[in-house]
């Protein structure tokens, strides 16, 4: 029998402590007004000391979960999409696994920096579609307050934290609901535009976020359209076809090109850079739960998510919700 990926339930979870733009223009030159003029932003949300990447992680899950009204111990697998984990190893999900008390699942985590949600969503939509797993949990967390460097005012008022999760079950391939097909793509070349100049193989252990914006900003309009692109005519779809756009929220020029080049009216644009900033793989499963939660997506609803992050990676997904 062929089996198809249905969401049955998300979750998120974002940190108390709330950073306004006005909280930079106190050591750095910069304004409230300048940086959400450039990127969208007004606040994000930065992780506490004692506030671990697995531990929003958990939080979301939880509510996911709860929402799918399926106990832990029904998961079949634990996917988590992250570049910012508690320690090198082990992984965040084994970590999640045990403390949600999901016994009989196996779990890893994806690591494709802000497309990581993406490629968890196609690993686990991929593991349902051939029978190796019934329920799995797909989960995009992100401490990236962690890696900033505070005086660089080009990537330290971009990024936030927070963990957003989304239930995946197996059902008859028959339905015209579910995943109808994800994309992935990367190009190690560009390896120098973004990247974390540290680790275990260099001489800096610990390291920052390095970024070249406007190589970035040219790359992700023409790599997301491709994306989005690919998904529409892998399915004989068109952007009229399309209720929802959930892109990575990045920035808010690049979501308005991309979104502007396939001709998708605003209000058909789940935005949420302005109260999150980038999250990296969380960004996507938080957009996901505001649009769910208030209302806006419904059921048969069809949504194309699209993201890309350092590597170069880059992908898309198309769901029937």
């Amino acid at each position: 029998m062929m089996f198809r990926s249905i969401p049955v339930g998300c979750g998120t979870y974002l940190p108390s402590q709330v950073i306004t733009n006005d909280y930079f223009s106190t050591f750095m030159e910069t304004s409230s007004e300048w940086i959400a003029s450039r990127t969208g932003i007004l606040e994000r949300r930065f992780a506490s000391e004692s506030e671990t990447t697995s531990d929003m992680a958990v939080s979301a899950a939880e509510e996911a979960l709860k929402n799918a009204s399926i106990a832990a111990l029904d998961v079949d697998a634990i996917i988590v999409a992250t570049t910012t984990p508690d320690n090198i190893f082990p992984s965040v999900a084994t970590i999640v696994q045990h403390r949600l008390g999901a016994k009989k699942a196996f779990a890893f985590d994806v690591q494709a920096v802000c497309s990581g949600f993406i490629y968890a969503l196609s690993v686990a939509d991929n593991m349902i579609r051939c029978g190796q797993a019934k329920t799995i949990l797909v989960i995009g967390a992100e401490s990236m307050s962690r890696i900033l460097d505070r005086q660089d005012r080009t990537t330290a008022v971009l990024f936030g934290d927070g963990a957003g999760a989304l239930v995946l079950q197996a059902t008859n391939a028959a339905t015209n609901r579910g995943i109808l097909s994800t994309h992935l793509f990367s190009d190690g070349s560009y390896k120098e535009l973004l990247y974390v100049d540290g680790g275990p193989g260099q001489e800096k252990q610990e390291g920052v976020l390095k970024m070249c914006g406007r190589e970035i900003f040219k790359l992700a309009v023409e790599r997301l359209g491709q994306a989005v692109m690919t998904a529409l005519e892998a399915n004989q779809l068109t952007s009229a076809d399309i209720d929802w756009f959930i892109p990575h929220q990045a920035n808010i020029r690049i979501i308005n090109s991309v979104s502007e080049h396939f001709h998708l009216p605003r209000e058909k644009v789940v935005i949420t850079v302005h109260k999150h900033g980038n999250t990296s793989a969380a960004s996507i499963p938080l957009a996901l739960y505001d649009a769910v939660s208030d209302g806006r997506v419904k059921e048969n609803d069809l949504i194309i998510f699209e993201a890309m992050g350092g590597g170069l990676t880059w992908g898309s997904a198309l769901i029937r919700w």
